[in-house]
């Protein structure tokens, strides 16, 4: 993973001084555990900081990615060098950290929507997409597109500089016939415009609870309906209950808050 190679390359730089301090054949054991309630995400990305360091250490899980963990949970056991593990304990704790904080977030996203389908967005943490997209996942949500590669997404500036709703989707169309494509709309007219030129999905875009009503009325099933904007844990649930299929949350990957783990030494 080169994510990892970057961070380590970040971290450790030209050499670690203060683990120059242990014996180069000193061996340590360690545990890494929670001190807060989470769901843990990361392992993957754990596991390969000291892959890439030492793959003669050997760590030993006692939970997997999407379990729920509580506080003071012994979450893996480590044994090898115990300069390497000391090296790598900040750059693998802040994989884990972060994906288990991302995970969190989502799966409460996800208790809060109700039936509604909680999708992410591509307002992840530069150079950590796809690792937050898999926390998502983790978490309960779902994945929105991955990229600007990989499906359509007409916004305000995409209409104008086509000209219209139906001339940007007719586009799309003869661009990739294959993909879906999705429309954002502001007003219950441009919705009506979205619907007519085919859409598959239409974004509703900081719609009233009555407006997004209105829009699910509207639709009668003819595309998918997908709310967003001012979304948190407590608009959520109203959200949902207006009957659109998808509600997508930036905060999910945008403002996720690290879960507090800790990595110990046990003996050396």
């Amino acid at each position: 993973m080169n994510i990892v190679k970057n961070a380590l390359a970040e971290d450790v730089g030209s050499g670690d001084l203060t683990a120059q301090l242990i014996g180069v054949e000193t061996v340590a054991q360690a545990q890494v555990v929670s001190r807060e309630a989470a769901i843990l995400c990361g392992i993957a990305w754990f596991n390969e900081v000291f892959e890439q360091l030492n793959s003669k250490i050997e760590i030993s899980w006692y939970a997997e990615d999407g379990d729920q963990i509580e506080p003071n949970q012994k979450l893996c056991y480590l044994e090898g060098s115990a300069r390497d593990l000391l090296t790598g304990e900040r750059s693998a704790l802040n994989f884990l950290q972060l994906l288990s904080g991302t995970a969190t977030m989502a799966h409460e996203y996800v208790k809060a929507a109700r039936n509604a389908v909680v999708l992410d967005t591509r307002k992840t943490i530069p150079g950590l997409r796809d690792a937050q997209k898999y926390a998502v996942v983790c978490g309960g949500g779902k994945n929105h597109r991955m990229g600007l590669y990989d499906a359509f997404l007409i916004k305000e500036n995409h209409i104008f500089a086509a000209g219209s709703i139906g001339n940007a989707v007719r586009a799309a169309r003869q661009l990739a016939a294959n993909l879906s494509v999705e429309v954002e709309v502001e007003t219950l007219d441009e919705l009506k415009e979205a619907l007519q030129a085919g859409a598959d999905i239409v974004l509703l875009d900081n719609f009233s609870l009555a407006d997004l009503e209105e829009a699910v009325a509207i639709t009668q099933g003819k595309a998918k309906l997908e709310a967003s904007g001012g979304v948190n844990l407590e608009t959520i649930g109203g959200i949902a209950d207006t009957g659109v299929d998808f509600i997508s949350v930036g905060a999910i990957t945008k403002d996720v808050k690290a879960i507090d783990l800790s990595m110990r030494f046990l003996s050396c």
